[in-house]
Formats: C-alpha cells, sequence, structure tokens
C-alpha cells in the first residue's frame, strides 16, 4: 500500500505574513547547491527545499557530499548550503568553520528528533529488564557474534558517522564491540532480519525514521545526557569515564556558506524560513525506502499536495 503523502497545514511551519520583506532574488543564472548526505531523511528534507528554490525561480544541482566532511566544501562556496545537522552528531570541521565565519547557521529545520540505543520490542523477551541499560550487563552474550564474542554486538551508525554508540559502551562499561554499519540501509536490514527472525539485535539509530514504527523500535533507557557527562569523568555511573549517559537532545538545523545571503538574498531568506515536521517527512521518508519511489516523484507529490503550506514561505521572501 503506498504511503499517503497528503498533510495538513501544520507540515512545514510558515513565516508570518509580513514577518519578512521581500528580498532581492540575486544571481538567478547561477544554480544553488545543495548537499545531499548519507541518509533518506536528508535527502527528503533537502528535495523539498531545492523544491521550494525552484519554485522561486533558481536553479538547484543537488552535490552528494559526506555529512562530517562537507564543510570545507561549504566554506568553499562549492556547496551552498546543507539542510540536516544534527548537533549529536557534528563534526569539529564545523565547529571550525563557524567561528572562521566561513559557514553560518540559518536556522533550526524543526525536526522533534532522538537518537539512541535501541532494539527491536521482541528483544525485551531476550533480555529480560529492557529498557533499563543495566539489563545489557547479564544478557550482553546474548548478543555476540563469532567477531565479538565474549562481548556482545552493537550495530553502530556507518563508520563517518562518528561513534556515538561504541563511546556509550564504554562510558557505560558495557560488554559489547561496536562494529559500524556500511550506510543507513545496512542499518535497516538489521532490523529487518532481526524482526523476521526474532533475533537478538543491540542498535545505535535514531527517529524521525519510519523504521522506528515499522519495526517497532524501542529505545534503551540510560542515564539523562546532561553537559557534565561528556567532560566530567566523576559524573555519572562510571567515575572513570566520560559518555556514561544518553545522548544529548538533539538540535537539528541548517547551515550555509557565508555568502549565500549576498549572492541569493531571497533564496537565503527561504532556507531560513523553511522548517518540516516529523509528520512531514516520516510518510515520505516510508514512501522511499519502503514503497520504493523515488525520492523526486514522492517529494514532487507531497509538495503539490501540500502547496498552502510551503508556498507562503517562498512568497514572503520573493513577492
Amino acid at each position: 500500500m503506498k504511503t499517503s503523502l497528503k498533510l495538513g497545514l501544520s507540515a512545514i511551519a510558515m513565516m508570518a505574513a509580513g514577518a519578512v520583506s521581500a528580498a532581492e532574488m540575486g544571481a538567478t543564472d547561477e544554480p544553488i547547491k545543495l548537499a545531499l548526505n548519507e541518509w533518506t531523511g536528508q535527502h527528503v528534507t533537502t528535495h523539498v527545499a531545492g523544491e521550494m528554490l525552484k519554485a522561486a525561480g533558481y536553479k538547484v544541482e543537488y552535490v552528494t557530499a559526506g555529512m562530517m566532511n562537507q564543510f570545507q566544501a561549504i566554506a568553499d562556496g562549492d556547496i551552498h548550503a546543507t539542510l540536516e545537522i544534527w548537533s549529536s552528531n557534528v563534526s569539529d570541521e564545523y565547529a571550525k568553520k563557524i567561528e572562521e565565519g566561513t559557514v553560518v547557521e540559518i536556522g533550526d529545520l524543526g525536526l522533534d528528533a532522538k537518537e539512541g540505543i535501541a532494539y527491536p520490542a521482541h528483544v525485551a523477551d531476550l533480555c529480560p529488564g529492557l529498557p533499563a541499560w543495566e539489563a545489557l550487563k547479564a544478557c550482553a552474550i546474548n548478543f555476540a557474534t563469532a567477531e565479538t564474542i565474549p562481548n556482545g554486538r552493537l550495530v553502530d551508525y556507518p563508520a563517518d558517522w562518528g561513534t556515538p554508540g561504541a563511546d556509550r559502551m564504554t562510558g557505560l562499561a558495557l560488554p559489547f564491540k561496536a562494529v559500524p554499519a556500511g550506510s543507513e540501509g545496512a542499518l535497516i536490514a538489521e532490523l529487518r532480519a532481526s524482526t523476521e527472525k526474532k533475533s537478538p539485535l543491540l542498535i545505535t539509530f535514531w527517529q524521525p525514521h519510519w523504521a522506528m514504527s515499522a519495526y517497532d523500535v524501542k529505545f534503551v533507557e540510560l542515564p539523562a545526557g546532561e553537559d557534565a557527562c561528556f567532560s566530567d569523568p566523576a559524573w555519572g555511573p562510571n567515575p572513570d569515564a566520560i559518555n556514561d549517559c544518553d545522548f544529548s537532545p538533539s538540535r537539528i538545523f541548517k547551515a550555509g556558506w557565508s555568502g549565500l545571503a549576498d549572492k541569493w538574498p531571497a533564496a537565503a531568506e527561504i532556507l531560513e524560513g523553511y522548517q518540516l515536521s516529523v509528520e512531514a517527512q516520516q510518510p515520505m521518508m516510508g514512501a522511499v525506502d519502503v514503497d520504493g519511489q523515488a525520492v523526486e516523484t514522492v517529494v514532487a507529490e507531497w509538495m503539490a499536495a501540500n502547496e498552502a503550506s510551503w508556498k507562503p514561505v517562498v512568497e514572503a521572501a520573493t513577492k
């Protein structure tokens, strides 16, 4: 059954009428280049933004770029914006470019997000005591594979997304070895196989994502992620390590080349005003990953069905 894409006006937050005056269009003969990172939700986010820019009269190009290493290209003006940065998983390079002033933030995206250590619901029967994180100490062997025994196996994010799962296993002194997934698709394949076979699986995952509901994914309850956890070993249940806590609450935001607003003033206003909700993004992700549709097709259908919710953002910047 094809995923429904029809959503109400809350799907994209609209800028208040008159809040932003119309801006100059700028260099409409030159394309605005948007970064495409490694996960489906980011592709959806980026294509919606791109279609909004096209509706305003701009040319748009999509450039494949690694999430962790895209910021030099943005600083150089080879990429002009990236639309879905997760604060819990951003590179040191980003902070350097922000400090230099070659990359600038262009506002929050508006997604209500969470990251954490997770498992399909049936795994609670294989590890009594879940979702409490302490339960993993006693049942780690149930998650072991040939490459990790005697430790359990945690399927972490792809290597170029960082090592947040591994950091938690070390911080909480849990007997698990983190094995990086090859891609977002590999993470989904793990969830699918575990659900079908009712086999044990511990995984680093996030929401919004269609797989959270498709595979009834639950988060392990970890100690609350406070700032001290990431800098003071004495904080938390392990006095000898940092990262003995949950992920920090994720802020999801947008950033761009420092010259964006000067070269394309109206485009900069559109991207700053653009927000996308979980209710909008998650069904589109499902249409791509479950129904097998092209992201371009899915986004085009959504744009046509929800013109009243995104068009005012474009018009506020251009008319």
